[in-house]
């Protein structure tokens, strides 16, 4: 039973700029804390590969493809929106995030690995097919789950997304999807703003109004996702791993502690364990208090580390 840990050097080289809240310092402060824990010696540590341009082609057409590539500046940045910039180091650190991704896929599929944490940046599950937005390029949990779709053949995979901000991006990729069974909770009303109010019945939206407390969002994701996750039989657990739900989080205004997280991981992986063989990768998306996320990681890795 082995527990991947995904990282690499180069996904601190993308930087939008020094105030921006997406900052390298997120994988340093997670880093950082994993080396003063026990955990860090029972982890299996991974650099991780690019994504080939055939894999991209699994969620995102060639023409966004090669927007994305004759928008990357060759010094300075390009901001595809408010929010979002390109520099000369982004998309190279976007194709290991996203390799991470289909790479853990096949080691779990292959049985080399029991479960994963991707540790990189930029994060994905905001970019839709055509369109980049809320720091993401790339949709990484989209490109995992077409990766397990299409070459691995699978027929049933739980996206989970816990990020404090709706994963519109994939969403787009997979409404409509009966191979894929969606479980978002976000803050609401909030950021991305849309995708909320879609009927497709493979997509399960938890809105959490903000100041909800850790207890009550416990009971409302409890009652909407569990029973749902069960009777799918996922043979492959995906996680957008988002820790700025966390009540120290400086972009949100929700409640919870590292303790939830754990929660949550627990909840998940018990759903991995009886249908998918204890399949499962998480790949990290938002939180942006750096002590908090690195608690929140922790806990989480902790968790999957602790898998039947």
């Amino acid at each position: 039973m082995t527990t991947a840990f995904f990282s690499h050097d180069d996904c601190l080289k993308h930087t939008m700029g020094a105030e921006h809240p997406e900052s390298p310092q997120r994988l340093a402060a997670i880093v950082s804390y994993l080396a003063d824990t026990e955990l860090e010696q029972t982890l299996d540590w991974i650099k991780p590969e690019e994504i080939t341009r055939d894999q991209l082609l699994a969620v995102h057409p060639e023409r966004y493809l090669h927007q994305l590539d004759l928008m990357q500046p060759t010094r300075g940045r390009v901001f595809t929106d408010p929010d979002t910039a390109m520099m000369p180091d982004t998309l190279r650190a976007a194709r290991l995030a996203a390799g991470a991704n289909v790479q853990a896929v096949d080691m779990v599929m292959s049985g080399q690995i029991t479960n994963a944490f991707i540790c990189a940046r930029p994060p994905g599950h905001h970019a839709e097919r055509t369109k980049s937005m809320g720091f993401c390029f790339y949709n990484n949990v989209a490109l995992a789950a077409a990766r397990a779709l299409n070459f691995h053949h699978l027929e049933r995979i739980a996206v989970i997304d816990f990020d404090v901000h709706q994963g519109n991006g994939t969403v787009d990729a997979f409404q409509g999807d009966d191979r894929v069974l969606m479980c978002s909770s976000f803050q609401h009303p909030f950021y991305p703003h849309s995708h909320v109010h879609r009927q497709a019945e493979n997509i399960v939206n938890t809105p959490i109004t903000a100041g909800t407390s850790a207890k009550d969002y416990r009971k409302i994701v409890e009652a909407q996702w569990l029973h749902k996750l069960q009777d799918f039989k996922p043979q492959l657990v995906l996680v957008s791993a988002g820790f700025d739900a966390h009540r120290l989080d400086p972009l949100a205004e929700l409640n919870l502690e590292a303790e939830d997280y754990r929660w949550l991981t627990d909840m998940l992986t018990s759903v991995a364990h009886d249908s998918a063989n204890d399949r499962l990768i998480s790949t990290l998306e938002g939180g942006y208090h750096l002590k908090a996320l690195a608690e929140s990681v922790t806990a989480h890795l902790e968790g999957l580390s602790a898998i039947r």
